[in-house]
């Protein structure tokens, strides 16, 4: 019988917990936690996007991105807005509040990754993100 640490899918699922862990704690002062963190990098590289958008592209249960998009207008770092194409539809962008944060989290963020990535070389790093980012394309349609 194979042993826990031969199966692929259950580190992954442990990496992934430690570096929740991580950006969790990183955020913690923020009162923000990494699905809220998620929703703001994503807004960053778009005009703003209907929940419904977030919530496929993120993975995201639908309900839960209500929830934190709630979260983060309370915040001051989103907010809702009509629809250019269509008044009755909403979209959720990032405020000037919103990118002052994440720029000034660029640096913790780094230092989170850094210490989950750490026993790895650049090299392997960046073959390791160019895996990850793959799977996850080919996997889940574009991050």
């Amino acid at each position: 019988m194979r042993g826990l640490h031969a199966d692929t899918g259950y580190l992954l699922y442990r990496l992934g917990l430690r570096s929740g862990q991580l950006f969790n704690t990183f955020l913690q002062a923020s009162g923000l936690r990494l699905r809220h963190y998620a929703v703001l990098r994503f807004l960053a590289t778009s005009e703003g996007a209907l929940q419904r958008e977030l919530s496929s592209r993120l993975g995201y249960d639908p309900s839960a991105i209500v929830g934190l998009v709630d979260d983060l207008e309370k915040q001051g770092f989103a907010e809702r807005r009509p629809s250019p194409d269509d008044r009755r539809s909403r979209i959720v962008v990032l405020t000037e509040d919103g990118r002052a944060f994440l720029r000034d989290t660029d640096e913790a963020g780094l230092r989170v990754t850094n210490e989950l990535l750490g026993p790895l070389a650049p090299a392997e790093r960046e073959t390791l993100h160019a895996l990850l980012l793959r799977l996850t394309e080919e996997g889940f349609g574009s991050p």
